[in-house]
C-alpha cells in the first residue's frame, strides 16, 4: 500500500463531506414533501442528488486529469435502459458516471448498493435499495437495481475480482465444461434475468446497453487506493446497444445470452490489452452534451461544491441553531436506518399509502 496522498485524501473528503452536508442541509428539508407527495419527493431529491453526482467526475477529470474515451454505440435520450457492465474494481459505478454525464442519463441512473453503505448519510436516502429486497425475491446479494420509474439502471453481473471469486469463476467453469476467463469472472444471470423480465413484463424496457470498462494503466480497485492518490491515467467505455426485441424471452436462453456477451468481453478486452484500445475509434452515437457544456457544468459542481462545504463548517460554527438542525436530521438519518431499515422504505410506504387512498372504497377500479 502506497503512502497516503494529499490529492488522494482532499478526493475522498471532499466526497465524504459534501454528501454528508448535501444529506442534511439539501435533503432532510424535503423529507416532509414525502408525506404529502412522493412523486413530488423523488422529483425533488433526484434532481438534487443530480448536481452531487457530477462532482466525482468533476474532480476526476478536472482535477486528477483523468481521461474518459467512450467508444460503441452511445445512448439513445429518453430510453429506458438496463446497463450491465463487467466488474474490474470496487470503483466502477463511480468511473461510470463520466460517461453517463455526456448523454444526460446521470440524474435518472440508479445503482443499489450494499445495505452496509446504508449508514453512511448520502447513500441511504439517494441511491441505495436494501439487501432484504434481495433475499425477499431470492437474488444475490451484490450490485443491482429496480426503479421502474427512471430511465438508467446499472447492473453489474460480475462479482469484485479477488482470488476467491476467480477461484469460484475458475470451479464454475470446470463443472459446466465452460472456459476459463483472463479478463473478466463468469457472470452471474440470477438477479439479471429477474430485473430485464420484470421491466419487460411492465413494458418498462426500450434497450439494454453492454458496457465493457478497461483501464490501460493504473486501476485502483479500492477507495483504500485513492486515498493513495492511485487514479486511473485512462478510463475507456465500450457500449454495445441492443434493443429488447433483440433479447431472448425465455429465462435459459437470456441466462445463455448473458454468458454471450460476456465471452465477447473476454475477447474485446483480450484485444484492448494489447493495442491498448477497443476496435472502434468513435462513438456511433454522439454524446447528447458537447465537450464545452461537460467542461462548464463540472467546473461549475466544483466550485458549488467547494463552496457549499466551506460555507456549511462556517454556519455550524457561528450559528447554535444551524447546529441543532444538523445534529436533529443526522440523528433522524441514523435510528430511522436502525428502526425503518432505510429511507427508501418510508417512501415505499408513503406511496403503498398514497395508492390505498386513492384505489379506496367508492372509486372505480380500471
Amino acid at each position: 500500500m502506497a503512502t497516503v496522498s494529499i490529492r488522494g485524501v482532499y478526493f475522498i473528503l471532499t466526497l465524504f463531506l459534501s454528501s454528508v452536508f448535501g444529506s442534511v442541509f439539501m435533503l432532510g428539508p424535503v423529507l416532509p414533501v414525502m408525506l404529502l407527495s412522493p412523486a413530488w419527493y423523488r422529483w425533488l431529491t433526484d434532481r438534487i442528488v443530480a448536481t452531487w453526482l457530477t462532482l466525482p467526475v468533476a474532480l476526476l477529470e478536472l482535477v486528477f486529469r483523468v481521461k474518459v474515451i467512450i467508444t460503441g454505440d452511445g445512448f439513445v435520450p429518453g430510453e429506458r435502459s438496463v446497463i450491465i457492465m463487467n466488474h474490474r474494481t470496487r470503483l466502477d459505478w463511480m468511473f461510470l458516471w463520466c460517461c453517463l454525464l455526456r448523454h444526460s442519463y446521470l440524474r435518472l441512473e440508479k445503482i443499489c448498493l450494499k445495505a452496509a453503505l446504508k449508514a453512511v448519510p448520502g447513500f441511504d436516502n439517494t441511491r441505495a435499495r436494501s439487501d432484504k429486497y434481495a433475499e425477499k425475491n431470492g437474488l444475490p446479494k451484490y450490485e443491482y437495481v429496480l426503479h421502474p420509474r427512471t430511465t438508467g439502471f446499472t447492473f453489474i453481473v460480475e462479482q469484485l475480482r479477488k482470488d476467491n471469486t476467480r477461484a469460484r469463476s475458475d470451479k464454475y467453469a470446470e463443472k459446466n465444461g465452460l472456459p476459463k476467463y483472463e479478463y473478466v469472472l463468469h457472470p452471474r444471470t440470477t438477479g439479471f434475468t429477474f430485473i430485464v423480465e420484470q421491466l419487460r413484463k411492465g413494458d418498462n424496457l426500450d434497450a439494454l446497453h453492454d458496457i465493457t470498462v478497461a483501464y490501460p494503466h493504473s486501476t485502483p480497485q479500492t477507495e483504500r487506493h485513492l486515498l493513495a492518490g492511485t487514479f486511473p491515467h485512462q478510463i475507456h467505455f465500450h457500449v454495445h446497444r441492443y434493443p429488447v426485441s433483440a433479447l431472448p424471452q425465455e429465462t435459459a436462453a437470456l441466462q445463455a445470452w448473458c454468458q454471450e456477451r460476456w465471452a465477447e468481453k473476454e475477447e474485446r478486452l483480450r484485444s484492448f490489452y494489447s493495442s491498448q484500445r477497443f476496435d472502434e475509434a468513435d462513438a456511433r452515437i454522439p454524446p447528447c452534451k458537447s465537450e464545452l457544456r461537460v467542461a462548464l457544468i463540472k467546473a461549475a459542481s466544483l466550485c458549488y461544491w467547494n463552496a457549499f462545504i466551506a460555507f456549511s463548517f462556517l454556519g455550524l460554527w457561528l450559528w447554535t441553531p444551524l447546529r441543532v438542525y444538523f445534529l436533529v436530521v443526522l440523528i433522524f438519518f441514523l435510528v430511522q436506518q436502525k428502526v425503518m431499515g432505510g429511507v427508501e422504505l418510508i417512501e415505499l410506504a408513503c406511496h403503498q399509502r398514497l395508492k390505498r387512498t386513492s384505489d379506496g372504497p367508492g372509486r372505480k377500479k380500471d
